[in-house]
């Protein structure tokens, strides 16, 4: 997809050039792309990759952008010219922690970055370096290596990665040294000056510029014809043949072991193995072994590699024949003479998978000439081709350097074999005839001209670009195109709320198809309401607040008529829509939000320059409203189930605790971040006949369910408790209870009952983890507890007591387990860190102490637990 960044006036795609020295105009020296181009390719050379890549932030600082691309097609790429900062992609990552990221292979890829595994799904290994300039972290480079070849070390990679970072600081650097300072009404003095230059001159927001990596000298190419009598085991060679075997005519039998003599002792066998192979009917590929070279210079042994290329034939009486080619790897005719020998299609691809050689045989079986082909990929000008997923395998060629084959059925029903051999600068592809792969079938063909999604076109208002072209202009999206909608996907995957859907599409449209403006309007009563907007100018879109979905406005037509309307210029949405109020974009598209054949609401997407809408964007666009409409469907429902959940656990957690003479008490609740945010944690104070109670719970899972079975299990224990039964048959009882109900769903409990007179305490614990105690002298323990069941598990469970006495000036915390579960580690290291704050503390109150115990657990943001915290600090009744 063509990417149609915003420049400014008079400053070509790609030439990107910051200001010269004062004294002249700035040489290539001057180009950021000149100066990152250098230490890109070392860093690939060092790291024995076939490709490199260098981000740099955009000017909005939403966006990395590609800025360099060296041994890989920039087309291959041009999805990934642009990625969002907040991205779950390595280059992004890096970018945002400022750290580098060795990635050896596609499980370490996946492990740590799932959605870029879902969209690139092919074997490579990548090393990211963040670039800075003056400690700023203002890009990240990029190598690819194949994940098959001998593995490096951790250090090996962070050794390179390092000079390759301190390369391009220093190379930047100086750059920006050399460059004088940009134009400003007020760009302040100091440090803030020094730091808008250096923000100034490394932001891109222009296209790549593509670097090829260094090539090995070509070497001219021997080839000799040979036949191999597989049945008589006799050899005929031409001439040329012969010299490559070091043989003279006269001197050679045209038997095997004559051969045989020629070849190195060490690769005798891979010889033996061409009979093996050709007599099994197999085609002999580049069969590499070494023969004498006798001509060599001081009498010195050397020998000259070669290849075996050949097929089997059958000639009538002559039984099997091996019809092939002896190639000099090193020397000879030009390959192309070569290839036009040998009874398979041989092509040649460019790196943006164009077509450079095709020979007489590939010509034939692809019906189509040669001057058809070169120019062109082939899945654009053979039909049958003109498939996603041919395209595919020629991306999964070049991003794995990894051969890749495929069986393709031609119009005429008969299978041909494709494959494809990859290298830096192209690859060269074969192809032949086949028989039908295991369990083949020929799939029907998508007739031209149907509607994404299968609907039909309807009309669209005057003057607007239709949302789908004529059936001609029609092409199926390419793999390109579809990275977009995969990414798009899986970020909405993880989009609970109405919120968080909104940030994700915010966070991955713009940045994906450059585009400067979002609006995100939902439908709600019969009127267009705003749920989110970017980059906008404050206050312009209040006037569109709340219209009815009558209004003549795109984004209202758009969701009334279910079509997608893009303006590709001022004029063209002018003309549709007279006196529509206008800001700075030039272009614009308006999706319509349906989900499960429901009316959603609009998104409205804004471009700074006019621009081509192509069919591949189109389609990504259509596709990429859908996915938003059922992300905003589904997390508006439970939006909605979320606040009658959390209004329910609200109402059922105690708003104010009893005060109790002789103890100071005081809780926190947390809910979690992930699922319904909310749950079935619970915390309680009870005046008892004997006392006082202290309660603390926790029912699993996070959901209305869960709060639901919380507050009946708080009201049982409350009702126990405060009847007189003792601690043992507070929680038995309850226990009994919720095995009782069925509900599929167990709880853990610590119940303690404290006399304040005396500070006597009897604690039973079911499956919870163990209140901690600080003594009044600062020591803090975990009280080691006998403990029962969690409670539903077994109705007939039996709960010890264990008793303890609190001194005055004691403080007892009971907590659940969201409190102190740390990713990564056993709960009894988290159980520990909290005992250790839990004594360090200076708070001068139970409120500070209770903020600074749960202050870690509030400044995560991906919480997975809730966590309910009961301090109560004892002080002894006046008098005991």
């Amino acid at each position: 997809m063509e990417e149609a960044a915003a420049l400014p006036a008079g400053e070509r795609p790609g030439d990107r050039r910051l200001p010269g020295p004062a004294t002249g105009g700035a040489g290539d020296e001057g180009r950021i792309e000149d100066v990152l181009a250098q230490p890109l390719v070392a860093a690939v050379e060092a790291l024995g990759g076939y490709g490199g890549l260098v981000y740099l932030r955009s000017r909005d600082r939403r966006s990395l952008v590609l800025c360099v691309v060296a041994g890989m097609p920039r087309s291959l790429l041009r999805p990934w010219w642009r990625v969002p900062v907040g991205a779950a992609l390595p280059m992004a990552e890096a970018y945002r922690s400022g750290g580098r990221l060795w990635l050896p292979d596609e499980r370490a890829t996946m492990l740590r970055f799932p959605q870029f595994t879902a969209a690139l799904p092919y074997s490579f290994a990548s090393a990211h370096q963040p670039v800075s300039v003056g400690g700023e972290t203002v890009g990240v480079l990029v190598v690819l290596r194949s994940a098959t070849r001998e593995p490096l070390g951790e250090a090996a990679v962070v050794r390179v990665l390092h000079d390759a970072g301190r390369s391009t600081e220093e190379r930047l650097a100086g750059l920006v040294r050399r460059a004088p300072a940009p134009v400003a009404a007020d760009t302040g003095t100091g440090a803030s000056a020094a730091a808008d230059t250096v923000a100034h001159r490394t932001e891109y927001d222009g296209q790549p510029v593509g670097v090829r990596l260094p090539a090995p000298p070509a070497h001219p190419l021997r080839l000799g014809m040979v036949e191999w009598d597989l049945d008589s085991d006799r050899w005929w060679a031409d001439d040329e043949a012969l010299a490559l075997l070091g043989l003279a005519r006269e001197d050679f039998d045209g038997t095997t072991a004559g051969v045989e003599a020629r070849v190195a002792p060490d690769d005798a066998h891979e010889l033996r193995a061409c009979r093996s192979d050709a007599r099994a009917g197999m085609r002999i590929g580049s069969r590499h072994f070494r023969v004498l070279d006798e001509g060599a210079e001081g009498g010195r042994l050397r020998y000259r590699p070669v290849e075996l290329w050949g097929h089997v034939v059958r000639a009538g009486s002559a039984g099997r024949l091996l019809v092939g080619a002896l190639v000099e790897a090193t020397g000879g005719v030009t390959a192309a003479e070569a290839a036009e020998r040998l009874p398979d299609g041989l092509f040649s691809l460019d790196q943006d998978g164009r077509v450079t050689y095709a020979n007489r045989r590939c010509v034939e079986l692809l019906g189509r000439e040669r001057d058809e082909l070169l120019g062109h990929p082939p899945w654009q000008v053979i039909d049958w081709l003109h498939d996603p997923h041919y395209e595919d395998r020629y991306r999964a060629a070049m991003l794995s350097q990894e051969p890749v084959s495929y069986a393709v059925q031609d119009p005429e029903g008969a299978w041909l074999g494709f494959v494809l051999y990859p290298g830096v600068h192209g690859l060269t592809g074969r192809v032949f005839r086949t028989g039908p792969p295991a369990g083949a079938a020929a799939g029907p063909v998508p007739e031209a001209g149907t509607a994404p999604g299968g609907g039909t076109a309807g009309a669209a208002p005057p003057g607007a670009d239709s949302a789908v072209p004529p059936p001609e202009a029609v092409a199926p999206p390419r793999a390109g195109a579809l990275y977009h909608v995969v990414q798009m996907a899986s970020a909405l995957t993880e989009a609970v709320t109405v919120r968080d859907v909104c940030r994700a599409v915010s966070e991955q449209l713009l940045p994906a198809f450059g585009a400067r403006e979002l609006a995100l309007y939902a439908v709600h009563e019969g009127r267009m309401h705003l749920l989110w907007e970017s980059g906008y100018p404050e206050g312009f879109l209040d006037a569109f607040e709340g219209v009815p979905l009558e209004a003549e406005l795109p984004g209202v037509h758009a969701l009334t008529t279910r079509l997608p309307l893009f303006f590709e210029s001022p004029e063209a949405l002018s003309s549709a829509y007279p006196g529509i109020s206008l800001d700075r974009m030039r272009a614009w598209s308006f999706l319509p939000l349906v989900a499960s054949g429901r009316p959603v609401g609009s998104c409205i997407l804004g471009w700074e320059t006019s621009r081509r809408f192509t069919p591949d964007e189109r389609s990504a666009l259509i596709a990429l409203g859908g996915l938003v409409a059922q992300a905003l469907e589904r997390a508006r429902l439970y939006d909605a189930e979320s606040a009658v959940a959390r209004g329910l656990q609200e109402g059922l957690l105690p708003h104010r605790l009893p005060a109790i003479e002789g103890l100071v008490s005081t809780g926190r609740y947390l809910p979690g971040t992930q699922g319904m945010a909310i749950g079935g944690d619970w915390y309680d104070v009870i005046r008892t006949e004997r006392g006082v109670a202290l309660v603390i719970g926790d029912v699993e899972g996070h959901s209305v369910g869960a709060a639901a079975v919380m507050g009946q299990l708080r009201s049982a224990v409350h009702a126990f408790a405060a009847s007189g039964h003792p601690p043992q048959e507070v929680v038995t009882h309850t226990n009994r209870l919720l095995a009782d109900l069925e509900a599929d769903t167990f709880a853990t409990c610590c119940y303690i009952e404290l006399d304040p007179a005396t500070g006597r305490a009897f604690a039973v614990r079911a499956g919870h983890p163990p209140p901690l105690l600080r003594h009044p002298d600062g020591r803090t323990e975990a009280l080691d507890l006998v403990g029962g069941v969690m409670l539903g598990v077994e109705a007939n469970a039996l709960y010890p007591v264990t008793a303890f006495t609190l001194a005055p000036g004691s403080v007892l915390a009971l907590y659940t387990d969201g409190l102190v579960e740390q990713p990564g580690s056993d709960i009894g290291t988290g159980i520990e860190a909290v005992r250790r704050a839990f004594a360090h503390s200076g708070a001068d109150s139970v409120e500070e102490l209770a903020d600074q115990l749960v202050g870690p657990a509030r400044g995560v943001e991906d919480r997975p637990d809730d966590v309910a915290l009961l301090l109560t600090a004892y002080r002894r009744t006046t008098g005991a």
